[in-house]
């Protein structure tokens, strides 16, 4: 009974996760997909507008999928996370936490959905190949 217990409050927990980085994930797809000027400013600064937003915004799209899929939430945990080390790379090396007076918010966003996604690539571990013997 225990076991069961402690499995249905993992698959919660993972659920929650999944839901809340591809909530984040999605909602910014508009923003890329639509030419926001923030979404076209970050791009700019990076020096890959526009073809780096629409990729960048493929990525998420096949993230967000993944993520809600049950069967293929831990790969898509992967991509979230190096999507999601991406932007904090830019943000810490040509952005800044701050992007046009957002007062971090997009830096939040990123941490966020980081730390969602990498709970539940460790809690789907071993749905991921690479990961099944971590944490055994």
């Amino acid at each position: 009974m225990a076991n069961a217990t402690a499995g249905n409050t993992t698959k919660r927990l993972s659920w929650i996760a999944q839901i809340i980085a591809a909530v984040i994930l999605g909602q910014t797809l508009f923003f890329k997909f639509a030419g926001a000027p923030e979404s076209i400013y970050i791009f700019e600064q990076l020096g890959v507008e526009p073809w780096g937003r629409y990729a960048t915004g493929m990525f998420e799209v096949v993230a967000v999928v993944l993520l809600l899929t049950p069967r293929a939430a831990g790969l898509g945990a992967l991509m979230a996370i190096g999507l999601m080390l991406g932007a904090l790379g830019s943000h810490v090396t040509t952005l800044g936490v701050e992007v046009q007076g957002d007062g971090g918010l997009l830096f939040g966003l990123a941490i966020t959905t980081l730390v969602a996604a990498s709970t539940v690539a460790y809690l789907r571990r071993r749905q991921i190949p690479i990961l099944r013997s971590v944490g055994r």
